[in-house]
């Protein structure tokens, strides 16, 4: 099935795009409060959807079953990770079901990621969970990862088992107006068009994993076309040749990213 996806190294899956948490520099938030006619239809991933989802995918690529919401919320999210048997299974989450969903995570996943943000009024609470579970983990799988967004505490999180990333922040309406210029890939193509792909909860798939209210980047629906035919559908591969020729600018989505494909610590 590999040769069907050549590239591809990484599918998000929203499972849901429910949240449980306020962050003042979500996008979701302020598209609920400032553009209603664009907002998200909140909901959960149909699990029929789950599964046929798992059945189309390759071997050893990464699957990360969150894209906009907290993914811990979903009702059947320990069935949905077993699903995937043969991808290496990651999550980003808030970490506030974290203990409550332990035994859905451990062992069940490979890597787990605690989104610790700047000026969280939830930060200690958050990082109390946080120490709580890997105390319940212990040497078990996941392994851990804490991803600091923008200005934060990360003297404590250092002390903890696993490993810290830093990232800058950007608007909280798409991936620009960056607080430092992102990284370009020296070959000038967003290396995220080139091996990422993102299925909503509706099954809606877009070419990467930006925040994308309009839909601007969406280039099939998996509940009517296999995900290989998407991969290889016209739309993309015009849509790449776009960047080849440094003209990301014609493509709708593209157009106002300032992202590449390059994540970029502080």
């Amino acid at each position: 099935m590999a040769e069907l996806f050549n590239g591809l190294t990484t599918v998000n899956i929203e499972l849901t795009n429910r949240c449980n948490k306020d962050c003042w520099m979500c996008g979701r938030r302020k598209v609920d409060k400032e553009y209603p006619e664009i907002a998200l239809n909140y909901g959960d991933m149909d699990f029929d959807l789950v599964k046929s989802i798992a059945k189309q995918l390759p071997d050893s690529i990464v699957v990360q079953f969150h894209n906009n919401g907290e993914p811990l919320l979903y009702t059947r999210f320990g069935e949905a990770v077993k699903l995937f048997t043969k991808q290496i299974k990651c999550v980003n989450t808030n970490a506030k079901l974290i203990l409550e969903k332990a035994d859905d995570i451990i062992d069940n996943l490979d890597t787990l990621t605690i989104s610790v943000i700047e000026n969280d009024s939830e930060a200690d609470e958050q990082y109390e969970l946080v120490k709580k579970f890997l105390a319940i983990k212990g040497e078990r799988k996941p392994n851990m990862i804490y991803r600091c967004l923008g200005s934060v505490d990360k003297e404590r999180w250092e002390k903890l088992n696993g490993i810290l990333v830093t990232r800058i922040l950007h608007n909280p309406l798409g991936s620009f107006k960056y607080e430092k210029n992102p990284t370009i890939p020296e070959i000038g193509i967003c290396l995220e068009i080139l091996n990422h792909m993102a299925i909503n909860r509706l099954g809606k798939v877009s070419i990467c994993v930006r925040f994308d209210p309009k839909g601007l980047g969406v280039i099939g629906d998996v509940n009517t076309t296999p995900l290989a035919d998407i991969w290889h559908s016209a739309q993309r591969k015009e849509w790449i040749k776009y960047h080849i020729e440094g003209n990301r600018s014609k493509i709708p989505l593209c157009s106002y990213c300032d992202f590449w494909g390059v994540p970029r610590g502080l």
